[in-house]
């Protein structure tokens, strides 16, 4: 009986470190999201792809994409060469990493990529990819229960919206 209970207890404890961390690792990658990657400049405030600077290049509809995690991280690592989306790894295109081709290749190829606002490590491209994969992507349009849970909280944003 007792050993149930540790049991319990731990299992208790366990749940809710992993529902904190969880909560934390969604704040890093909303942060990431509006601040340091600067994706809303992009991809809009939502990541519907309404931009929020009319000098940013088209970001797509992220809320209706169906892309999985590691496509994600490739697509934020390595960026898309010929559109507007930067790669946010360093190294990107320095020694073949992403699609075995370099800085080179692309410029004989006429494939142009975007300037990251910022680098992004390795951490920070799975915490913005499990943030995007938990709120954005798929979700379907912005209403204002999917606006709060996107925030973590009941901004001004969300009350304007039904």
């Amino acid at each position: 009986m007792r050993q149930a209970a540790v049991i319990a207890a731990l299992s208790f404890c366990f749940t809710s470190f992993a529902s904190a961390q969880d909560a934390a690792d969604l704040a890093d990658g909303l942060r990431l999201f509006r601040q340091k990657g600067n994706c809303q400049a992009c991809h809009g405030w939502s990541g519907d792809g309404r931009k929020m600077d009319s000098q940013m290049p088209d970001g797509s509809n992220l809320r209706e994409s169906e892309m999985n995690r590691e496509l994600l991280i490739i697509t934020i690592k390595c960026g898309r060469p010929g559109t507007g989306m930067p790669a946010f790894d360093k190294f990107a295109y320095s020694d073949g990493r992403c699609f075995g081709l370099k800085e080179a290749d692309l410029k004989s190829r006429g494939l142009a990529l975007g300037d990251a606002p910022a680098t992004l490590q390795n951490r920070e491209v799975e915490l913005l990819a499990d943030f995007l994969l938990a709120r954005v992507v798929g979700k379907g349009p912005m209403d204002r229960a999917k606006c709060i849970e996107f925030m973590g909280s009941d901004v001004e944003t969300c009350k304007e919206l039904k």
